[in-house]
C-alpha cells in the first residue's frame, strides 16, 4: 500500500471558550489533492495551523510520509516539505514583496536572486505581481497572490491552500488548477479549503466534512452534487433566493467624472469614473484586484477627501470633502474588504467594535465625549450575533479569536443592522461559508427590497450575477458602462476585466450610429 504523505489521528486543540478540534483523524495521499469541508467555525483553518506547525496540538499524533513529527513553527514545516497560504496573510507591511518571500526561503539565495525567481513564477503561473512593492501598498487579492507565489517557491511536498481563489478572477482560478493540477501529477499533495463546492467537485479527490471540531464524513466529492456537499456540511441545503424584478427609485449615490491621482507610486489613477446607484438596486463593480477598487472605496467612503466638489453625491448633497461620520449621519455605511485593521480592531471585543460605526449605545452630552452604556452595547452586539449566527464566546470575544468568515458575518451585519440608505460592501461573503453566504446575500436583496441602495465590489462574479441588477466593471482605474445582469455573460465580464469593453462598447456604438444614419435615409426618402 502507498504510505499516506500526511496522516493525522486523534488530533483535539482545546481553547477556553470551544473545543476546536475533536479527535480528528486525516489521510493525505501522495499526488491527492483532499477539500477539509466544514462551515465557518468547524474547525478547519486551526486543524491546517496545527499541520503548519502554528498551533500545537493538546493530543493525537501526526505522521509524514510515515514518519511521527513533532511540528514546532513554520520553519521546521517549510523543512520537511509542508506549505501553507493562510486566509488571513502572513505578510509585513512595511517591507517589500521580495523582502516578504525572502524571509522564508533559505539564506542562501540572495535577494536579487528572490526577486528573479518571483519574476519568473509569477509569469508562469500568470499571477501578476512585482516584487519591489512594498506590501502595504497591494490590494487583498494582490496579497493572496504573494502568498501563493511565496508557497510555490518552497517546491512543497505538501500544499495547504486556505480560500485561495476568494479574490481571484474566473480567468486566474481557471490558471491556477492548471498548475494545482500539474502539480499534483508530480507527486504534491494538496490540502485545500474553500466554500465554492462547484471548485472542490472539479479539483479535488477527496474530502473530509468537519462540524463543530469533529468529523462528520468521508467522500469523493466528484461524486456529489453542490446539495448533497451542503447537506454533509451544515446539515441542509442553503436557502434559494429570489430576486424579483423592481423599478428603482431616484439616485442616491451620483459619481460624476471622478478622476484622483494616486496617492503612493503604486496605487492606480482613477480616470473619469462616473456611475450611480438608485433606491431599490443593487450596482455591481466587476474588477481584477488592484485595478482601482481600494481607490474608489475609500473616495466614496470619506478616507480620501481630495476629489473635486461635485463629482461625489449621496442624494443632492455634495459629500466629495466629508469625511466617514459626516457621511454616516447622511445614510451611508461601509464594509471594507479588510477584516482586521480596518474593519474590526483585532484586540477589542466584538461590542466594544461596534462603536467603530455606531453611537446608539453613546449617551449624551456628546459634546464631553458621552459614556458609554455597556448593557446597552453588549445587547446590541449580541442581536448581531444571533441574528447573523455569528459563533462567537459572546459580545466580550475578542474581534481576533473568531474565524474569518465568522468576523465577515459580525462585521457584514454591524453595518446592515443600521438600516443605511446606502449600502457599500467589498468582497461581502469573502471566506464565508455557503449557508452565511446565502443568507448575506438574502440580507443585500431584502435591503434593495426595501429600498436601500447598494453597491457591492467584488471579485466573485457568480455573487454578483445572483445579487446585482447592473454590473460595470473596473480596470486600470477606469469604469465600464453598466450592463443589465440580465445581458451579461461570464465569459464577458471576464473578458472586461481585463479592459477591453472599449472595443465592445465602439462597435455597438458603430452599429447604432449606422442605425441612425439608415433610418434617416430613410426619412428623407
Amino acid at each position: 500500500m502507498t504510505t499516506p504523505r500526511l496522516q493525522l489521528s486523534g488530533i483535539t486543540k482545546r481553547y477556553p471558550s470551544v473545543v476546536a478540534n475533536s479527535e480528528v483523524n486525516l489521510v493525505v495521499l501522495p499526488g491527492e489533492t483532499h477539500a477539509v469541508l466544514g462551515e465557518n467555525g468547524a474547525g478547519k483553518s486551526t486543524l491546517m495551523k496545527i499541520i503548519y506547525g502554528s498551533v500545537k496540538p493538546d493530543e493525537g499524533s501526526v505522521l509524514f510520509n510515515g514518519q511521527p513529527v513533532h511540528i514546532k513553527n513554520p520553519q521546521e514545516a517549510r523543512a520537511l516539505g509542508i506549505s501553507m497560504v493562510f486566509q488571513h496573510f502572513s505578510l509585513f507591511d512595511t517591507i517589500t514583496v521580495a523582502e516578504n518571500v525572502w524571509l522564508g526561503l533559505s539564506k542562501s539565495l540572495s535577494l536579487a536572486e528572490v526577486t528573479r525567481n518571483i519574476e519568473v513564477k509569477a509569469a508562469e503561473y500568470g499571477l501578476d505581481i512585482d516584487p519591489t512593492r512594498p506590501v502595504h501598498t497591494l490590494s487583498v487579492g494582490e496579497m493572496q497572490r504573494v502568498e501563493i507565489i511565496r508557497a510555490l517557491l518552497t517546491n512543497p511536498q505538501l500544499l495547504i491552500l486556505d480560500e485561495p481563489t476568494s479574490v481571484l478572477t474566473p480567468q486566474a482560478v481557471d490558471k491556477l488548477f492548471v498548475v494545482l493540477k500539474k502539480l499534483a501529477s508530480e507527486g504534491c499533495s494538496i490540502l485545500y479549503i474553500s466554500h465554492k463546492l462547484h471548485e472542490i467537485r472539479e479539483l479535488c479527490n477527496a474530502c473530509t466534512v468537519l462540524r463543530g471540531g469533529k468529523v462528520t464524513g468521508v467522500c469523493n466529492p466528484a461524486q456529489e452534487s453542490n446539495a448533497s456537499l451542503s447537506k454533509l456540511m451544515i446539515g441542509a441545503e442553503p436557502p434559494q433566493l429570489t430576486h424579483r424584478a423592481q423599478d428603482p427609485g431616484p439616485s442616491v449615490l451620483r459619481v460624476s467624472n471622478l478622476t484622483l491621482s494616486r496617492e503612493d507610486q503604486f496605487g492606480v489613477d482613477l480616470e473619469a469614473v462616473s456611475f450611480e446607484v438608485r433606491a431599490g438596486e443593487v450596482v455591481g463593480i466587476a474588477g481584477v484586484s488592484g485595478n482601482g477598487q481600494k481607490e474608489l472605496l475609500c473616495a466614496l467612503s470619506g478616507e480620501d477627501t481630495r476629489a473635486k466638489p461635485g463629482s461625489v453625491r449621496i442624494g443632492r448633497i455634495d459629500v466629495a470633502a466629508m469625511h466617514p461620520g459626516r457621511r454616516r449621519k447622511l445614510g451611508l455605511h461601509f464594509v471594507p474588504e479588510e477584516r482586521l485593521g480596518r474593519g474590526a480592531v483585532p484586540t477589542l471585543p466584538l461590542a466594544h467594535n461596534l462603536l467603530l460605526t455606531r453611537q446608539e449605545a453613546i449617551a449624551y452630552p456628546r459634546f464631553l465625549g458621552g459614556w458609554v452604556r455597556l448593557s446597552q452595547l453588549e445587547a446590541q452586539a449580541d442581536d448581531i450575533i444571533n441574528r447573523f449566527k455569528v459563533k462567537a464566546g459572546g459580545p466580550r470575544s475578542l474581534a481576533r479569536s473568531l474565524s474569518g468568515g465568522n468576523l465577515q458575518k459580525f462585521i457584514v451585519g454591524r453595518e446592515i443592522d443600521a438600516k443605511p440608505k446606502l449600502f457599500i460592501v467589498s468582497q461581502p461573503t469573502w471566506g464565508v461559508d455557503v449557508g452565511a453566504a446565502a443568507q448575506i446575500r438574502g440580507e443585500i436583496l431584502a435591503m434593495r427590497d426595501a429600498g436601500c441602495a447598494v453597491l457591492v465590489v467584488s471579485e466573485e462574479l457568480d455573487e454578483l450575477f445572483e445579487v446585482c441588477d447592473r454590473l460595470h466593471v473596473i480596470a486600470r482605474g477606469q469604469l465600464s458602462p453598466s450592463v443589465p445582469v440580465a445581458q451579461a455573460t461570464v465569459e464577458k465580464i471576464g473578458e472586461w476585466m481585463s479592459g477591453l469593453w472599449d472595443v465592445e462598447v465602439q462597435a455597438h456604438l458603430a452599429e447604432m450610429s449606422g442605425v441612425v444614419v439608415q433610418e434617416a435615409g430613410h426619412a428623407e426618402a
